[in-house]
């Protein structure tokens, strides 16, 4: 198999002039997936089928391998199908009906109920950074702000009498954001007790600031949740986005509306809120029960 390879990569350097480090990646890419063809005993291009592919890309994905990375190497394997089928040595592409795993949806990481009261309890509010944490988690979690998002936070973008914020988002499109009672009374308990022994300069307009009197950086706000995350004693894999996708599922899971969790969200396309729609079994078994005229209910 490698003797093929080595005659389609020398076609692409020769037909496109490929580079020589493209050139590398091509081979490593094909040499990896021929080795899992041949640990399954298919020794033969032509007996290779779509699941031993799917298969190939499943298994690179459990290693830890990026949608985008998956791409690239189903690239490589297309290309080399294609030129095997030129060449008449393969008889059948059956990488056509394959979808590239940029496609590939993965459900989001989220925290339940009792790990979001045990995280948003972690800081100590007795301390001005204590405090100033507690109302950071506290505004995450109630608006669902993307972590950018709540580092540029301005105080003249809240409304907290109207109980609304004013963001802008990718593509620097604005929305409007509703934040809850709870969060309000936090972020105004630090604007009052601990935010000016922060700010060293009087006109910074950013809610939530470091030490040195900066606005709060995307990888301070990640540190932060990393520390509260252990100090809660929960496991889980957790980043700043990991509120964001508890608020909306969450939202969700109490009778929200998918378009309005899209427009708090700041989603141009539905399609990227539907991955909030997952739900387990535990609650689908008992919405049957509860509502199937034949479920076994008495």
């Amino acid at each position: 198999m490698e003797q093929l390879i080595d005659a389609f990569l020398d076609h692409l350097t020769v037909e496109r002039g490929l580079a020589a480090n493209t050139r590398l990646a091509y081979r490593t890419d094909l040499v990896q997936f021929t080795g899992f063809l041949q640990q399954r005993g298919v020794r033969q291009f032509n007996a290779a089928e779509r699941q031993h592919i799917t298969d190939y890309l499943l298994h690179r994905r459990k290693t830890g391998l990026s949608p985008r990375s998956l791409a690239r190497h189903l690239a490589a394997i297309r290309m080399f199908c294609r030129f095997l089928s030129r060449e008449k040595l393969l008889a059948t592409d059956v990488t056509q009906t394959i979808d590239s795993p940029k496609l590939w949806r993965t459900l989001p990481h989220t925290l339940d109920y009792d790990e979001i009261r045990r995280l948003l309890a972690a800081p100590n509010t007795d301390t001005n950074l204590g405090l100033r944490d507690k109302a950071l988690l506290e505004f995450m979690y109630a608006t669902g702000l993307r972590v950018s998002e709540v580092a540029n936070i301005k105080l003249s973008d809240i409304n907290f009498e109207a109980g609304f914020l004013r963001s802008v988002g990718k593509g620097q499109k604005e929305r409007i954001v509703p934040i809850g009672k709870l969060a309000i009374e936090w972020v105004q308990r630090y604007l009052r007790e601990a935010r000016s022994s922060f700010a060293k300069a009087a006109h910074l307009g950013e809610v939530f600031l470091s030490t040195r009197g900066q606005a709060l950086s995307r990888k301070t706000i990640w540190v932060l949740i990393k520390k509260y995350t252990r100090a809660a004693g929960i496991t889980k894999t957790i980043t700043p986005h990991t509120l964001r996708h508890s608020f909306a599922t969450h939202l969700l899971d109490n009778g929200a509306d998918l378009r309005v969790i899209q427009e708090m969200l700041g989603h141009a396309d539905i399609s990227t809120t539907q991955i909030y729609t997952h739900v387990d079994q535990r609650r689908l078994k008992e919405t049957h029960y509860r509502f199937h005229p034949r479920s076994g209910r008495r």
